[in-house]
C-alpha cells in the first residue's frame, strides 16, 4: 500500500512539475532545469511526466525528453509486471 501512496504522489507531483514548467515557459519565467524534471521521471514519476509531456504539448520537440521519459515508463512497467509475476509466483 505504502508503495502505491508512493507512486501515485510522485506521478502527481511529476505532472505538476511539467506543467509548472509549461507555465512558466509561456510567460518566460525562471524555468525548473531539464534534469529534474528527467530526474522526477526516473524516480518513479514516468507516468505522470509522460502525460504532462503529451496532454501539455510539453518537451515533446526535445530529444531527451523524447527518448528518456519513454524509457523510464517502460522501465517501470516492466519492473511492476516482474513484481506481479514473482508475487503470484511465490505466493506471496
Amino acid at each position: 500500500l505504502a508503495f502505491l501512496i508512493y507512486l501515485g504522489t510522485v506521478n502527481l507531483i511529476a505532472f505538476i512539475m511539467y506543467a509548472a514548467d509549461k507555465v512558466k515557459a509561456k510567460r518566460g519565467a525562471w524555468r525548473i532545469p531539464e534534469a529534474r524534471l528527467i530526474g522526477a521521471a526516473f524516480l518513479g514519476g514516468s507516468l505522470g511526466a509522460f502525460l504532462g509531456m503529451q496532454l501539455l504539448r510539453h518537451k515533446t520537440q526535445h530529444t531527451k525528453f523524447v527518448l528518456l521519459v519513454p524509457l523510464a515508463l517502460t522501465l517501470h512497467t516492466l519492473i511492476i509486471a516482474a513484481v506481479i509475476i514473482l508475487s503470484r509466483y511465490f505466493n506471496c
